[in-house]
């Protein structure tokens, strides 16, 4: 059955006396009806419909759904602090009131991705009686390793472009037309090097926080600390439904949140992944086309989510394993019961003659460890003034798969190719990424990317790993973002390497400079070194190839 959608906005002040203002899309019948809500910063009418079904859908379905601004955004009044502990009591005060909203039933579920998955787990952590079950998408259990940082590395690209549209959201809140006008205009093509003392000024005073961002750099510290979601505060009798995407930068976050959940957690936990970027969510990531299989299934999943635990129906959800992910490459969704699954770990070894930089058939992956012990190393020069340039994966925009022959040809990028592959290799969880590696300067990063090179030549990223280093001379190990992929017999795995990727994260040395001076021109030489005594490694988490269960898919069907 579905309904007529009635739309409204309505408002309430919080426990501090700020307006808060939401759109209730309420169905046309008798009701009652339970609620979902959703808390966001963006503009309460685009309600997240990059990813998701416009919320009428929803209602028309039997929902009443509640779209909020946050303090601070949209029309609500206060301000806003990403992040900040007035997201905890307004969570809480949003779902008790919406609660009691007319026709409500007193149950209350939430849903949205990113920061709308942190609201989430923010008014979670306060117990609001009426909340029964939540759907947080690629948000982070920790921010500083989930969200901002990468291996200490800050992810320069997806925090800058983001800090710059809040502000210039800010600014339009203000009435500062000029200010809106120059953040606007940078959110577009941001200033990635430096920041020009103009627009770093209108940062400072509408969006300071990007500078704690940057700033901010110790993972332990009380700036952190203080705003990371309280997992052990949540109930464990909540049930989640948690949603993720192979090439989206806050997978990490993802991924842990999931696994402290289920292993505190006695209600379901459930794991979605699919190969996405952060948005949108369909069969397209970068320019790889992974096929129908692969389009968006999460409203059809929530559905039943939320049909399940609010209307007490027997949608069939649970009778799944609780692990459903998006298999690239064959192109189809696996069920297993964890994240990730057992894997028989599979080992490759650097080998090369020294020109590993210079000729792409100098570096091999074999799977016999090195036995000489005093090889040629391989040497990469990083030069700041023409790093490295970032491509896809899940820390780049745009994200996803692309072809990346003319990275590979570079002299600063470290190549190594397996011998083409005699039968299919599944991976399933983080490739780890063992190296020794000598540094001209004590402080310096490393990049790292599988991809997987066609029988037609053609050379696609998989899965890549960043970190940055203090140290002269270090064994490093660097993992690589979870990924489930299948390679196909005949097609070859390749391992590139560089010192960096800009501007997903800064130039190395470079700091991303705030004050609007040049860059410092650091150069920085790396030298890569795999014998017997310190054999360099790529592990890999192989899996057995199993037949794909001729079964629907969880949240693949319409309702």
């Amino acid at each position: 059955m579905t309904y007529s959608v009635r739309v409204e906005t309505r408002s309430f002040q919080n426990h501090s006396g700020i307006r808060l203002d939401a759109d209730v899309y309420t169905p046309e019948g008798d009701g009652p009806f339970p609620v979902l809500v959703m808390r966001q910063p963006y503009g309460r009418a685009i309600a997240s419909t990059v990813v998701y079904a416009h919320p009428r859908w929803y209602a028309a379905h039997g929902y009443i759904v509640v779209i909020q601004d946050v303090a601070g955004r949209g029309s609500s009044s206060g301000d806003f602090e990403p992040f900040g502990s007035q997201e905890i009591a307004d969570g809480y005060d949003t779902v008790q009131w919406a609660a009691h909203l007319p026709k409500s039933d007193g149950q209350v579920g939430m849903y949205g991705f990113s920061y709308q998955g942190m609201t989430q787990l923010y008014a979670a952590q306060a117990h609001p009686s009426a909340l029964k079950a939540i759907c947080p998408a690629m948000a982070a259990a920790d921010l500083y390793s989930g969200w901002f940082y990468e291996n200490r590395a800050f992810c320069l690209q997806v925090n800058l472009t983001w800090a710059l549209q809040l502000g210039a959201e800010t600014a339009r809140r203000y009435h500062d037309e000029s200010a809106f006008q120059r953040l606007r205009a940078a959110a577009q093509q941001p200033p990635f090097e430096h920041l020009p003392e103009t627009l770093h000024n209108d940062l400072q005073r509408y969006a300071p926080f990007y500078f704690d961002w940057h700033n901010q750099t110790d993972p332990e510290g009380g700036y952190w600390r203080s705003r990371n979601p309280k997992l052990e505060s949540i109930a464990p009798e909540l049930p989640m439904l948690h949603v993720g995407g192979w090439f989206d930068p806050y997978l990490r976050g993802t991924l842990a949140l999931y696994q402290k959940m289920q292993s505190t957690s006695t209600a379901a936990q459930l794991l979605l992944i699919g190969p996405w970027g952060h948005l949108p969510w369909g069969r397209y990531a970068g320019s790889k086309d992974f096929g129908p299989a692969a389009q968006n299934p999460i409203d059809a999943l929530q559905l039943r989510w939320f049909d399940h635990w609010l209307k007490g129906i027997d949608t069939g959800l649970l009778n799944n394993p609780p692990v459903s992910v998006f298999a690239m490459g064959d192109n189809t969704w696996r069920s297993y019961a964890a994240w990730p699954p057992t894997a028989s770990p599979t080992s490759f070894y650097l080998e090369s003659n020294g020109l590993a930089s210079t000729r792409e058939d100098a570096g091999h992956l074999k799977r016999e460890s090195p036995t000489g012990n005093d090889p040629i190393p391989d040497v990469l020069v990083h030069d700041p003034w023409r790093p490295v340039p970032s491509l896809g994966g899940h820390a780049a925009l745009p994200a996803g798969v692309f072809e990346r022959s003319h990275l590979d040809s570079r002299t600063d990028v470290l190549t190594y190719t397996t011998a083409l592959l005699e039968t299919p290799l599944h991976l399933c969880g983080s490739a780890a990424l063992t190296l020794t590696v000598a540094s001209s300067h004590p402080q310096f990063d490393l990049a790292a990317t599988l991809a997987q090179i066609t029988p037609e030549g053609q050379i696609e990223n998989l899965t890549q790993g960043y970190g940055h280093y203090n140290a002269i001379s270090q064994t490093i190990e660097l993992a690589l973002q979870d990924c489930c992929v299948v390679i196909p017999a005949g097609h070859q795995l390749r391992l590139s390497v560089s010192g960096a990727s800009f501007p997903a994260y800064p130039v190395p040395l470079s700091h991303h400079r705030l004050d609007g001076n040049p860059l410092p021109a650091h150069v920085i030489t790396l030298q890569v070194t795999s014998s017997a005594a310190t054999p360099a490694q790529l592990q890999l988490p192989h899996i057995a190839m199993v037949a794909v269960p001729d079964t629907e898919v969880t949240g693949t069907s319409d309702p």
